[in-house]
């Protein structure tokens, strides 16, 4: 896995750090809407990048953005981590990827983050917040703010939202949200779109998840886009009104998709992913009325 590519947006560098690719998901699974003729249309960007050579199969990825700027580096999300016990994602479940090793061939070691923004509090997005130390989740991060969205922490963390027999949510909260929390580590925060770092907004993109936000940056007359899970896959550029499977309010979803498209064209944002295959970087531009994805 290539961690090499290195994208400028302005005076800021941006680094992808891979983790996991995924291969299992059917479109009709990912997409309920699905309808097979898109396959025809969109055939040569599709393949073999973004799905398989049999055409039953999408590509995504699981990575980490490094964000450095003249005063901080930052990580945007943290992916699935070690050590997790997830085994109702047998994928995800006590992995042992060399994803640290990969950060630091990107030229960054834990102890040199400044803050880690998570975009939103789900399983692939907040594992490498903490690692096992001695039988106990410890931050990765020892230096670094952890910033997410009140929201998100005020859900997740409440054991009414889950029903004995699905405690999925609540046990990711407390091996890798949780540990930052009682470190003193967490900014918890209301993303209103104002600006958080110089260059950095943090804006609320609900619909995917209960309080996502998409984290945007702006530097040397650039932007670019942090879009957290306002998409899973390309397709969804040129289908934006289809709700992946994991998407918790259709209607706010579809909106904050229309919404994220509609500032990455209208700005010449560079759009950052975060399960998009390939580069996981591009750009979104408009053809009459409809939007059009280029890998960068």
């Amino acid at each position: 896995m290539n961690t090499n590519q290195v994208y400028h947006v302005g005076d800021v560098t941006v680094t992808r750090v891979p983790e996991l690719i995924l291969d299992s998901n059917t479109p009709e699974y990912l997409y309920p809407q699905w309808d097979p003729s898109f396959i025809q249309e969109h055939e040569k960007w599709l393949v073999p990048g973004n799905m398989d050579k049999t055409r039953t199969h999408v590509f995504q990825s699981i990575h980490t953005w490094v964000m450095r700027t003249k005063r901080h580096t930052i990580l945007i999300d943290t992916g699935a981590g070690n050590d997790k016990e997830r085994i109702w994602i047998p994928r995800l479940n006590r992995l042992k990827s060399p994803y640290l090793e990969r950060l630091k061939a990107a030229g960054v070691t834990p102890a040199m983050v400044d803050y880690v923004i998570l975009t939103h509090l789900h399983v692939d997005h907040v594992g490498w917040n903490t690692q096992l130390v001695d039988g106990a989740w410890e931050p990765t991060f020892p230096n670094a703010t952890y910033v997410f969205s009140k929201a998100e922490q005020r859900y997740y963390s409440d054991p009414e939202n889950y029903p004995a027999n699905n405690r999925v949510k609540f046990i990711i909260y407390e091996d890798s949200v949780r540990p930052v929390i009682q470190a003193g580590q967490a900014e918890i925060i209301e993303p209103n779109g104002a600006e958080f770092l110089e260059g950095i907004s943090l804006y609320p993109v609900l619909g995917h998840s209960i309080g996502q936000m998409a984290v945007c940056l702006t530097s040397g007359g650039k932007e670019a886009l942090f879009g957290g899970d306002v998409m899973h896959h390309p397709i969804q550029v040129y289908r934006p009104e289809w709700n992946s499977v994991y998407c918790e309010d259709a209607l706010q979803a579809r909106a904050s998709r229309r919404w994220a498209l509609d500032y990455c064209a209208d700005r010449h944002a560079l759009f950052f992913s975060s399960h998009f295959a390939e580069t996981s970087a591009g750009r979104v531009t408009r053809t009459d009325d409809r939007f059009v994805w280029q890998f960068c």
